[in-house]
């Protein structure tokens, strides 16, 4: 399962490499609800409406130029999905970091969208989650639960809507009042990790992972930062 906070037959989902390893599969990272995988396109040719949450992501374009990598499927959901179950609990933010764990439901708008570079064997995944909430209050709320639900884990054990289960560990490598950066690697996953940045601007609070045996730190950053600048656009 790959480590997004989605459940599986459910939207936005970056699945991990189905390779001779654990079948697993990763949250932006990815675990989805069974109401609704879609696959999204862009509204009009002019691209989506200025101030809305689907003009604060980058396009499939824009992302794999930043990761250095052709991303092909596109996924996306409109809410996030139910929290997932973890060992300990006291990890649930932790292993469903996009889900309802996190952003509750007093959002006015949410958006999670996935990109990988195969629809079945993907070697690489980029989510992006932008949940509105009334005021800068609410978000600054829903900020803490996930800062603090990170930190106070370091590894758990996630179970995903089929029941199956996968090991993670968890790293924070930067954090602030309104940003945060860290990582979840699967163990004997060859190298499989979810980089991660959240980041608070107003009253959105946005993620990003990018997921990959490999360093997705820079290419995590780097698309945190242009979603986060047009945020409120």
């Amino acid at each position: 399962m790959s480590e997004q906070g989605y459940v599986p037959g459910a939207p936005a989902v970056a699945r991990r490499p189905r390779r001779k390893r654990p079948i697993v599969i990763a949250v932006v990272a990815a675990c989805l609800v069974v109401a609704g995988v879609t696959w999204l396109v862009w509204p009009s040719a002019r691209g989506p409406v200025p101030g809305t949450v689907q003009a604060g992501v980058l396009t499939l374009t824009e992302a794999s130029e930043l990761t250095g990598v052709t991303l092909a499927s596109e996924t996306g959901a409109a809410e996030p999905p139910p929290a997932l179950a973890a060992d300990p609990p006291n990890c649930a933010v932790a292993v469903g970091p996009a889900t309802q764990a996190v952003y509750g439901r007093e959002w006015t708008s949410f958006l999670s969208r996935s990109y990988q570079d195969s629809e079945t064997v993907s070697q690489h995944t980029v989510t992006q989650v932008l949940g509105v909430y009334p005021d800068g209050e609410k978000a600054r709320a829903v900020f803490r639960v996930l800062a603090d639900g990170v930190k106070s884990c370091s590894s758990a054990v996630r179970t995903d809507g089929d029941q199956d289960t996968s090991s993670w560990n968890y790293q924070v490598t930067s954090a602030a009042a309104d940003a945060m950066a860290w990582s979840a690697t699967q163990e004997s996953g060859d190298g499989w990790a979810c980089h991660r940045q959240a980041r608070l601007k107003g009253n959105t609070v946005l993620q990003v992972v990018v997921c990959q045996a490999g360093d997705g730190r820079p290419a995590a950053a780097k698309i945190a930062d242009q979603v986060a600048g047009r945020v409120g656009a």
